[in-house]
């Protein structure tokens, strides 16, 4: 049961970080947290008088929230609804508590129905009990920030801890994930499965994989076919643990290219019977199917409209940093964050699979926010770029540019096609003078590093303006 709070502690908290935020976006900054964490010195639990009433949907996981959270939003916007979101991708208590208290009356109330929130998969127990949301989606689980999060098994803990404070929320979950769909067990929450009913590419085992054993029982888990990493039909043949069938499926891939995909599209109806459609998604990339299958999954458990989301997908946009593009006087430049090797790898895939001629940046920062241990790039598969005959120049940024440098040398990339650049500004102007389009590739703080610069002098918004 929501906790009674003071009027005269809200008031203060709401004007507090409206003041907060006004401020520092008078100063060009984005206010993303830090009037947050005014608002909580006032009363810890504003978010949830900010939230109180709303029909909130929670998305989390390793990768995908930001962009199955836009899948979300805009075809909720598309609706006329108006939705309020954590778009700028702070995803804390503070940016979330920011986020809504901001959009809320003086007193606390909510001026909208809904809401798409994405969450931290660490900080989820702490923002759920407060928002009460109506579904929570699960992306995915892969390792990221190992000096953060620790291991996947810790994360999945955390992210269960969540889920158990809300019993009477929808989970929506990818069916192909074995640990995300052990989320499922022993809760009363009704759960909506998604997943891809179908291979992708080599159906050889999995180079990478953060989930080879059952987590039941500890024994090989096998397959009867892969997407990618650890996900697919995955079977334990000792205990039975086993892929759900999922309600909402991609029964076929039709269509894969730069601009986009065509999938056939299966539902499990309430009825009992199965339908399906064909749909088109405006971003390209095997990850990007998944994120457009959960958002489907999220609205099925919201119940809204399913013709609203296949319509809004079909001219989606890129969230800032992933797969968004900019002009450079002239010359198309496309950003792809990476940040550990299940995702380094489907966007190497998504390079190593273009018909034209490319140039790379490749940009490693170690900062706090994107984890100091950089090991993972010895798990992601470099390799591949030496299989595309169309990669003519690659250039390494950033804080730990040498080992990236060194990374790519043992991958087997020629020295004589990598430069290390580590202004921002002269990765810009070759860029410029690049006669191909360039595709950067940056870990987290760097993306929003470089994006800023970027941003600047192509006119684009701030990344906290969305």
């Amino acid at each position: 049961m929501p906790k009674k709070h003071n009027v005269l502690t809200t008031a203060l908290a709401v004007a507090g970080c409206k003041l907060t935020r006004n401020a520092l976006h008078l100063f060009r900054k984005g206010g993303t947290t830090l009037p947050g964490r005014v608002a909580m010195f006032f009363d810890r639990d504003i978010l949830e008088v900010a939230s109180r009433g709303m029909d909130i949907i929670v998305v989390t996981g390793t990768n995908g929230k930001t962009t199955t959270s836009k899948m979300i939003e805009t075809a909720l916007e598309d609706a006329g609804l108006q939705p309020l979101n954590n778009k700028s991708g702070a995803n804390l208590l503070t940016g979330v508590t920011a986020e809504f208290v901001a959009d809320a009356g003086f007193l606390g109330q909510p001026k909208t129905r809904y809401a798409v929130v994405e969450s931290d998969e660490a900080a989820l127990k702490q923002i759920v009990p407060l928002l009460h949301p109506k579904v929570i989606v699960v992306t995915n689980l892969f390792r990221d920030q190992l000096d953060r999060y620790g291991e996947v098994m810790h994360t999945l803990e955390q992210i269960r801890i969540g889920v158990s404070e809300c019993p009477e929320s929808t989970l929506c979950l990818n069916a192909d994930c074995s640990l995300t769909s052990s989320l499922a067990d022993g809760v009363p929450n009704r759960v909506v499965w998604y997943g891809v009913n179908t291979p992708v590419g080599s159906q050889a085992e999995a180079a990478v994989s953060d989930a080879r054993y059952c987590i039941r029982c500890g024994t090989e888990y096998h397959y009867t076919y892969h997407t990618y990493a650890h996900l697919g039909g995955f079977v334990c043949p000792h205990c039975g643990y086993a892929r759900t069938a999922p309600q909402v499926a991609v029964e076929e891939i039709l269509r894969t290219g730069a601009d986009g995909s065509t999938v056939r599209l299966g539902f499990a109806e309430p009825d009992g019977s199965r339908s399906t459609c064909t749909a088109d998604i405006a971003l390209p990339a095997l990850y990007n199917i998944y994120n457009a299958a959960a958002a489907i999954g999220a609205f099925e458990a919201a119940g809204l409209p399913r013709a609203d989301i296949l319509s809004s997908l079909t001219k989606i946009s890129s969230s800032f940093g992933r797969m968004e593009t900019f002009d450079l006087d002239g010359v198309p430049v496309q950003m792809i964050l990476i940040k550990n090797p299940a995702g380094a790898n489907q966007s190497l895939e998504y390079l190593c699979g273009l018909d034209e001629d490319f140039q790379a940046v490749f940009c490693l920062n170690d900062n706090i926010a994107d984890g100091r241990d950089i090991s993972w790039i010895w798990d992601a598969e470099f390799e591949r770029l030496c299989e595309s005959p169309h990669l003519k120049q690659i250039t390494v940024s950033g804080l730990r540019a040498e080992d990236l440098q060194l990374r790519l040398k043992y991958a087997g990339v020629p020295e004589e096609r990598m430069t290390l650049i580590r202004d921002n500004h002269a990765i810009i102007d070759q860029c410029r003078k690049s006669t191909l389009p360039v595709f950067i590739l940056p870990n987290y703080t760097s993306m929003l590093s470089l994006r800023a610069d970027i941003s600047a002098v192509t006119g684009k918004d701030e990344f906290w303006k969305g």
